[in-house]
């Protein structure tokens, strides 16, 4: 029996990647440090939801911490390695930035430096929109990024060319999947939708970073999810956009679809528009229908539906985490 070593395993993206392994009948190793990045109890609840699962296992493990990750794969046989743990988001990064190299570029040298040793060729590795700031959207994979706006965006495409390097020296196939603001039940609480969903609901304000014309390529989770696991193809190295693809949706726009959802008015709160953040993503998916037969297929409005659905079946776990 082979894994699918999932880092992050507790996160968002990882969790529900892990999941659709889980049902296709696969094994999943999974791997997450559960750090304080965001409130504990909902890494938590979603390693509760994996722990139903025979076929998964789980430690809890930094990958910045070479030795310890180099015993789990003398100890496991890896099929290919699905890396999504990272510490994200533009506006935190700059507050910590060391803690960003660690997470995001110490932890992907080492799971290289271990698959290049013990002979594991493939890997799917996470990477984001962010790292196309600078440039006019649409965004395709062939854009020169080197602009970044963040720590956050920079350490993760230093990740990315550590990749390429890893791909060029030792033939490691490497499949860079860049997200497009990902959504849904779950989600992260440091991100607009469970934030405006909690926060409507409760009829407390929410908190606007600039007037709100800002938008979106908001891509529902289990799209992504899907996208994810077609990427664990062999491919050589490539680098995927995985994104709704359709014209991006404003903060105004969502929070209006919200209001209608959850039958309640926003109380709305304005603040300046970080310099980190960018006002709009949008992104070109064609080589993603081409090399993965990959399209999204749920809107925001499904979307955003399911995200309160299961918000309000878990409305006293939403209510106990801290935005």
């Amino acid at each position: 029996m082979k894994y699918y070593l999932v880092t992050g395993a507790a996160g968002f993206i990882g969790w529900r990647v892990s999941e659709f392994l889980l049902k296709e009948g696969k094994s999943v190793l999974g791997v997450d440090n559960l750090n304080n990045a965001y409130d504990v109890k909902l890494k938590e609840w979603r390693l509760s939801q994996l722990k139903n699962y025979e076929n998964f296992k789980f430690y809890k493990l930094d990958l910045s911490n070479f030795e310890a990750i180099r015993i789990l794969f003398e100890i496991y046989p890896i099929k290919a390695i699905i890396h999504l743990a990272a510490r994200a988001g533009v506006r935190a990064s700059l507050e910590n930035p060391w803690v960003y190299v660690d997470s995001n570029v110490t932890a992907t040298l080492n799971l290289l430096e271990l698959m290049k040793d013990s002979g594991v060729k493939k890997m799917v590795l996470a990477s984001t929109s962010s790292v196309y700031a600078g440039h006019k959207p649409p965004f395709h994979e062939e854009l020169k990024v080197d602009t970044p706006l963040s720590p956050y965006a920079a350490t993760k495409k230093s990740s990315e060319l550590l990749a390429y390097t890893y791909h060029h020296l030792y033939g490691l196939d490497i499949s860079v999947v860049r997200y497009f603001t990902v959504y849904g039940p779950a989600g992260r609480p440091d991100m607009s939708p469970f934030r405006f969903i909690k926060w409507i609901y409760e009829g407390t304000p929410i908190k606007i970073y600039g007037d709100g014309t800002q938008a979106r390529d908001f891509t529902y989770i289990d799209d992504i999810a899907r996208g994810t696991i077609l990427a664990l193809k062999p491919l050589g190295y490539e680098i995927i956009n995985l994104g709704g693809g359709r014209n991006p949706i404003s903060i105004n726009q969502m929070i209006e679809i919200l209001e209608k959802l959850l039958g309640k008015k926003a109380k709305k709160e304005f603040y300046p528009f970080h310099k980190a953040d960018v006002m709009l993503t949008w992104a070109e998916i064609e080589k993603a229908k081409k090399l993965l037969g990959w399209q999204p297929e749920i809107d925001l409005e499904e979307g955003l539906r399911r995200t309160v659905e299961w918000t309000l079946e878990n409305i006293d776990l939403v209510r106990a985490i801290k935005v």
